[in-house]
Parts: C-alpha cells; structure tokens; sequence
C-alpha cells in the first residue's frame, strides 16, 4: 500500500493507478485502495472510472478526511466537465453535512459564478474569506467577479495584491490584476500585468483573450 501511496505523491499517477490494480486488497483495506484509484484516475483526467471509485469512498468509508476529500474532488470533475449543478449539488451537500472550510465556500461561489448566480457566488467567496481571510482562492475570486461586474474596484484590487503576496507567480492571479486594472481604467497598468500572465501562461485562452480585449482597447483610446 505504501508504495502505491508514494508513487502518487511523487507524481507518478499511471505507475500508482498499475500499482494499485495490481495488489490484494484486504478488507480493511478496500476504501483506501478505492481513494488511491478515484485519485489516480483523477490526475489522469479518466473522470467516469474516478467517479466509480470516488462514489465508493463515500458510501463505504469510515474514514472523515476521505469522505471529504473524495467528494470535493467528484465536484472538481463535475466542475472540470460543465456538469455544473452537479458540481453545485456536491459542495452544497458537503456544507450542508457541516463541512463548514474556506475551501467548500470558495468551490461553491465559483460553480455558482459559472451559472451566473452572481450575488450567491459573492456571498460564498466572502464567507469563505471569514473562515480564512488570505485564502487565495477566494481572494482571487472575489476580485476577478467584483472587477468583471463592475463592484467594489478598490476592494477588487486589495484582495488580488492579497492573493499575489500569497501566490506571486500565478498566471491567473496575475490576469486578474490585469483584468482588475483595466476596468478601472489604468489601461497602461493592465497590459502590463496581461503581458506578465501571458508569458506565465502562454496557452491559457482566457489570458490572451483579455490580453486582446485590453490591447483593442488602448487602440481606440489612443
């Protein structure tokens, strides 16, 4: 079992998922086993055989922290495949059970962005912030949906330097300063912060695609 594990945390998810294939699995042994292999075939985008082994976790495992993880992880795939009120159903049930973490309330107000519940995702992400107040998930959220709606731009800006202080390398913190800056009319400010996403995400569309918007922009101002 061990091996399978470190196997996992090295990041080798196809030798782990043969691994565990492979062993006999004992009793005592068949919800952890089963956690492993929603796990791997999680890391290796195989999201139906995930679920199939995650659905296992959940209904059979005594084990808190599994039950847990196992069903943030089916929201993430429901998430990662637009099954979006499926997704909302998992982390609504998980707060629901008193599953109360910043990290529940921060997955629940993106699902809830995604279907254009703006006001339920603001309110989520902020309770988030409660809980932990540097998350930077919900930093991060918060500001990019305060900046895309045009609320609060001074606040959307305090919480993505928040984030940035946390995560200064991340692309997508650093597209939604850009975004964060160009809605509030700093064009100059926000090319510059897309010019950094960009190089740090080269192949993220939605990055250039705001890179483009802003670029059109400073164009016609100009």
């Amino acid at each position: 079992m061990q091996k399978g594990i470190h196997l996992y945390k090295e990041g080798k998810f196809q030798e782990a998922l043969r691994f565990f294939r492979s062993i006999d699995v004992e009793e005592d042994q068949y919800s952890q086993v089963s956690y492993y292999l929603g796990l791997c075939y999680t890391r290796l985008e195989q999201y139906d055989e995930a679920l199939i082994y995650l659905d296992q976790v959940i209904a059979s495992s005594d084990d808190f922290a599994q039950a847990y993880q196992s069903r943030m992880v089916i929201g993430y795939i429901y998430a990662e495949t637009g099954r979006y009120r499926l997704a909302e159903f998992e982390f609504q049930h998980l707060l629901d059970e008193g599953y109360e973490s910043a990290r529940v309330h921060a997955a629940l107000g993106y699902i809830l962005y995604e279907q254009g519940n703006i006001p339920g995702s603001i309110k989520n992400l902020e309770e988030a912030l409660n809980i932990d107040p540097e998350n930077p998930t919900a930093l991060n959220s918060l500001a990019f949906i305060m900046a895309d709606q045009g609320l609060r731009l001074s606040v959307a800006r305090d919480y993505i330097r928040r984030a940035l202080n946390i995560r200064p390398d991340s692309a997508a913190y650093m597209d939604t300063l850009g975004w964060v800056l160009f809605k509030s009319g700093e064009l100059e400010g926000a090319m510059k912060a897309l010019k950094k996403a960009r190089d740090l995400a080269p192949d993220e569309k939605e990055i250039q695609e705001h890179f483009a918007h802003v670029k059109k922009a400073g164009m016609i101002n100009s």
